[in-house]
C-alpha cells in the first residue's frame, strides 16, 4: 500500500440520539468532537437514526400497521357478530 493516502481507521463512538444508544465501531469518519465512554476517550459522532431507532429494525412501524388492519376488520364485520344469547 502507498503511504499517507489512506484515511485514518480508528474506533469511533456513535450516539443515536433518538434511542439514546451508543455504538463503538471502527470507522474512517473525521470529527473534531471527543467523548469519554467506559473510561476511554473516543472520537464522537451523533446520529439521527440507526438500527436501534429505525422502524424497520424495531418493528414498531409494522405493529402500528397491524393494529390499523385489525381495527378496520372489526369495523367492517361488526354487524356479522350479533349477540347469540
Amino acid at each position: 500500500m502507498k503511504p499517507d493516502i489512506h484515511p485514518d481507521y480508528r474506533t469511533v463512538l456513535f450516539h443515536d440520539v433518538a434511542a439514546d444508544a451508543y455504538f463503538l465501531i471502527g470507522s474512517t469518519v473525521s470529527t473534531d468532537k471527543t467523548q469519554d465512554y467506559q473510561g476511554q476517550s473516543y472520537p464522537y459522532v451523533t446520529l439521527d437514526i440507526s438500527s436501534a431507532s429505525h422502524p424497520v429494525y424495531t418493528g414498531k412501524q409494522r405493529q402500528a400497521q397491524n393494529e390499523g388492519r385489525v381495527a378496520g376488520f372489526n369495523k367492517r364485520f361488526a354487524g356479522f357478530m350479533g349477540s347469540k344469547a
